[in-house]
């Protein structure tokens, strides 16, 4: 492989892990405080139609990100009024949510498949964009690859050293004594759901605008089921998602890779990768030894019910 090919699968794996790391902060947060929504696709897909519409109504970039960030923070509140304060099931749920968000995303979009926007541009930053062979790779990428950094940085510093962060494990590990200690578990768990649903919304909305500037049917292809098993893979700690996602997007495009390179594999196996991978990993964590070995916070999955 020489230097150029690699150059550009080393950005192509950036852009292509971004997605993966936005909804997987946003999971990891969630989880962190003992809820799991499985609804992450449907937020994603409903994220990509609202950020997508949005822009082709007003010709704004900035005002198609936000609106698909609402569209996941109110998929994500909905998910939060029935398995937090309706306390329904909630893998059901949030698998009703992937289905309900893929089939709306679908008939909102029906109207907009093969309508052409000018997505977002990379930005080059100044001097950093020309330092040799990292510059190329890191900083002349698109703003919200830049946003997702900082999400990430943000992220890991709130778990690592801040209050907040210790609240969120505190309400994920056990939450009865969380509330005894006066903390509000009803607010910090819809708090990391609206989180979540903010992160999978602006996934949604980096596909649409950024990574391929058009809306289709289903383009999510799966990487909200990816980002779940990418925080079981990371072991619920925020510092090997960035790392995971990138594995994950490097995973993805490898076919393209190889095929360019001529190798006489079936394109078909490789682009499958990942979601064997996904497999597996969902496999290990649906034993409790497996998430005890996972590290994963003891009360993910269980429903909270205040003693009165």
């Amino acid at each position: 492989m020489d230097l150029d090919l690699l150059l550009n699968v080393l950005f192509a794996t950036i852009r292509t892990g971004t997605p993966l790391l936005l909804i997987a902060l946003g999971e990891l947060v969630c989880e962190k405080s003992g809820v799991l929504n499985l609804g992450q696709e449907g937020m994603v897909l409903m994220g990509a139609v609202s950020g997508f519409i949005a822009t082709v109504l007003t010709g704004s970039l900035l005002l198609g990100v936000i609106a698909g960030m609402m569209a996941g923070m109110l998929m994500s509140f909905l998910f939060g009024v029935l398995a937090i304060t309706l306390v329904s099931n909630q893998v059901a749920t949030g698998l009703a949510l992937t289905i309900f968000g893929t089939g709306l995303s679908a008939f909102l979009g029906a109207s907009y498949v093969g309508v052409g926007i000018e997505g977002i541009t990379a930005w080059n930053l100044p001097f950093l964009s020309e330092i040799p062979l990292l510059g190329q790779v890191l900083f002349s990428q698109d703003p919200l690859v830049y946003l997702s950094w900082s999400i990430f940085a943000l992220v890991y510093i709130c778990f690592r050293s801040t209050r907040v962060g210790l609240t969120v494990r505190a309400v994920g590990e056990n939450p009865e004594a969380a509330n005894a200690l006066g903390m509000s578990v009803f607010t910090v768990r819809y708090l990391a759901v609206l989180f979540g649903g903010a992160m999978a919304g602006l996934a949604g909305a980096y596909l649409s605008l950024a990574y391929t500037p058009l809306w289709s049917e289903g383009m999510s292809a799966g990487r909200g089921w990816i980002a779940l098993a990418l925080v079981v893979f990371a072991s619920w700690k925020v510092q090997r998602v960035m790392l995971g996602a990138y594995l994950f997007g490097a995973a993805s495009i490898m076919h393209l890779v190889l095929q360019g390179m001529g190798f006489e594999i079936s394109p078909n196996i490789l682009a499958m990768l990942p979601y064997v991978a996904t497999i597996l990993v969902l496999v290990v964590i649906a034993s409790d030894a497996g998430r005890a070995r996972l590290s994963a916070p003891l009360a993910l999955g269980q429903p909270y019910r205040p003693q009165w």
